[in-house]
Formats: C-alpha cells, structure tokens, sequence
C-alpha cells in the first residue's frame, strides 16, 4: 500500500510494514487517525485498535510502519455481540410499578382509593 490509510480502514501489520511487527508479533489493526506531521518517506504514524481473531478490539495503539509493507486485511472478522444481560437493579425497580405498590407509605394510599 502506497497511499495513506484512511480511518476505518482494516490493515495487516507485519515483517514487511516494520521489523518490530515480525513472525508472531503481527496484528490486524484498525486505523482510527493518520498522523499528517512529516516524517521519514514511506513511513507513517497510524492510531488505532489491535484487534482479535474475533473482530474484538484489545489494546488502542500507535504505530509507525512503511506505507509500502502494510497490506489490507483479506477477510475482515466479524465482532462477537455480547449476550444481553439484565441490568444490576432488582425486578422490583425495573419499572413495573411493584416497587412502588410495595413500599409500606404508599400500600396505605393505594389501599384509600
């Protein structure tokens, strides 16, 4: 890749990109900004997201890499959705109304109608 990544785009980041990138230090990254101060030719500061083999970002990053060594991401992952979970409140306060029907000053009142 010759032209600047844009934010969004998904990169493979290895060997070829930076020699601290190499073997199992590879990544999937995702790019959130492009540095636009000038440095070396064919090198750029990128932030942005590592992410997993399920899509999941892990740690925000910044990295200098050649332009020339990074590479799109053949197959982009697809990010797990977390099961919904129910929220910390008990039942009563969940909007029901039973948190209010069982609160012994207000019982009276509902039972003076």
């Amino acid at each position: 890749m010759t032209a600047h990544p844009s934010p969004g785009d998904l990169l493979v980041v290895d060997g070829q990109a930076s020699a601290q990138f190499a073997g199992d230090r590879a990544l999937t990254f995702c790019v959130v900004s492009v540095c636009d101060q000038p440095t070396y030719a064919g090198w750029v500061w990128l932030t942005g997201y590592v992410l997993d083999r399920r899509g999941n970002a892990t740690a925000k990053r910044e990295i200098y890499v050649q332009l020339a060594g990074l590479r799109p991401v053949a197959s982009p992952p697809t990010p797990q959705r977390l099961p919904a979970t129910r929220s910390c409140a008990s039942q009563g306060a969940q909007g029901d109304g039973r948190a209010a029907r069982n609160r012994p000053g207000l019982r009276a009142r509902a039972d003076a109608r």
